[in-house]
């Protein structure tokens, strides 16, 4: 039995509830990695291995990776944009724990974050550290699985030759085949329409006019958000109505979607699958909500706007727009008849060969080639309550209202005492201070002494001839 420990925010057995999603972070601050770490569980979980999760976080106690390296045979590492300067400190903490591990260890689907121009220059500050990571896994792998052409070609450029491209894993959820989408027909006022928008496109496109055009044509849209700060909103609420605070875009309540109750953040890839198949179209700037719409069988257009939605694109064929061409009144039947998905569905299966091969050399069997093909996982999957779309505050929700009062009295308790220690800081430090500045004074007052003393050497050994030179002066001028 191959014991397997893979880094995602849980197991997709773990029937977790909102409440757990959102304090222990199990999506790691974007729903869309628990799409494909669940995909990579999957492809992994044979008859013969043991899949256990590790979680986000990196914990480098000694003990710790003792517990890894006895109780693990490999450590699996999917990874999406971690080739990121705002990702730095997390990528060394993770390089370091590779670093101490002695067990393989393989990475699948790390891609680097620039602009659509794929120049990489703006990541010359953490070249530094991307080598470090890269060497510490090919240390302990034949190779690293990278996301597409931009990433693979930023490692050659590092030095690194041993990069597979393999795309992410979420697109092999369903293995060697790939749902063709259905023709929603003509889409109007009675269709479905999910989308999907980050906020950092904004200054890519012209986003705002994406989302009213949208609300305003479809009275059964759906706004699918993904980030953590999207589910807390929803769920603890905000006060933006009451300080008149509004914004084009949704991330205020007093936004129309979010008055509508028409926002929706997935927090378990097999529900937001369920709830994205009763929709007729997907399109947006997410590529992972366009991933999960294209593998609940719905065609989906992507908007790209950075390097690692548009090489996952190209790699995997998907039918994608640049937003920065896109229209803000742009009609999603045109999004839908400009999109071809034929070199999706026709090359998935050579891709999928691709994912197999590195699997393989890198000692991993998987569940499609040397398994059930995910039988079991779907049946266990079958068997669980797992926990729909977080939606807007239910004031008739009275156990989650139990939570939020116990966990505000925790939160104002962990303030309390994190304001005490703070303060304790702040006043040995202080005392730290005064002993340094008193030691200071004493060093800064024996050194005046010794300066008063000097000098009065100097005004002894001097005087005598001072006062010669001052009567020859006077007897000169007499």
């Amino acid at each position: 039995m191959k014991r397997i420990l893979i880094r995602s925010g849980k197991s997709p057995f773990h029937a977790a509830t909102r409440e757990e999603y959102l304090q222990q972070d199990l999506m790691g601050t974007n729903a869309g990695n628990l799409l494909f770490s669940d995909a990579a569980h999957k492809l992994l979980l044979t008859e013969n291995t043991e899949v256990t999760s590790n979680g986000i976080s990196t914990v480098l106690t000694e003990e710790r990776i003792r517990q890894i390296n006895e109780e693990h045979d490999v450590f699996v590492v999917p990874l999406a944009n971690a080739f990121r300067p705002s990702f730095r400190a997390s990528l060394d903490r993770l390089t370091s724990l590779i670093e101490r591990l002695t067990i393989p260890v393989v990475v699948v689907g790390v891609g680097a974050q620039v602009g659509t121009d794929y120049g990489t220059d703006r990541l010359r500050p953490i070249n530094e550290s991307v080598q470090r990571f890269v060497r510490a896994v090919l240390n302990k792998s034949a190779s690293i699985g990278v996301r597409g052409e931009l990433t693979a070609s930023y490692l050659h450029s590092l030095g690194f030759h041993e990069v597979d491209i393999i795309g992410c894993p979420s697109m092999f959820l369903h293995g060697d085949t790939f749902p063709a989408p259905r023709d929603p027909g003509v889409l109007d006022e009675n269709s479905r329409i999910a989308i999907n928008l980050s906020p950092g496109a904004v200054k890519i496109g012209n986003v705002p006019d994406l989302i009213r055009n949208a609300h305003e044509r479809f009275p059964r849209l759906s706004y699918y958000a993904q980030n953590l700060v999207d589910a807390e909103l929803l769920f603890w609420g905000d006060t933006s109505e009451a300080a008149g605070h509004h914004s084009p875009f949704p991330r205020q309540l007093t936004h129309p979607l979010f008055q509508e109750d028409k926002v929706r953040v997935p927090i378990d890839p097999k529900t937001w699958l369920d709830e994205l198949s009763g929709h007729d179209f997907s399109y947006g700037t997410r590529i992972h909500g366009n991933i999960a719409a294209l593998l609940a069988g719905i065609p989906a257009v992507v908007l790209t706007h950075d390097s690692r939605t548009l090489e996952l694109c190209r790699y995997f064929e998907l039918p994608y727009r640049a937003l920065s061409e896109t229209p803000g009144d742009i009609h999603p039947q045109e999004l839908f008849e400009q999109a071809d998905f034929s070199g999706m569905v026709n090359g998935h299966k050579e891709r999928f060969g691709r994912m197999m091969a590195f699997l393989s050399r890198n000692g991993l069997d998987n569940t499609f080639e040397h398994g059930d093909g995910g039988a079991g996982y779907e049946a266990r999957l079958a068997a669980l309550d797992l926990p729909p779309s977080i939606r807007r505050w239910d004031p008739t929700d009275g156990e989650a209202v139990r939570y939020r009062v116990s966990r505000l009295r925790e939160m104002v308790a962990e303030n309390q005492t994190e304001a005490e220690s703070r303060i304790a800081a702040l006043a040995k430090k202080t005392k730290e201070l005064e002993k340094q500045l008193d030691a200071l004074q004493k060093q800064f007052t024996a050194t005046e002494k010794r300066v008063s003393g000097v000098e009065k050497r100097v005004l002894v050994r001097l005087g005598p001839a001072i006062r010669r030179r001052v009567r020859s002066t006077k007897k000169n001028g007499s």
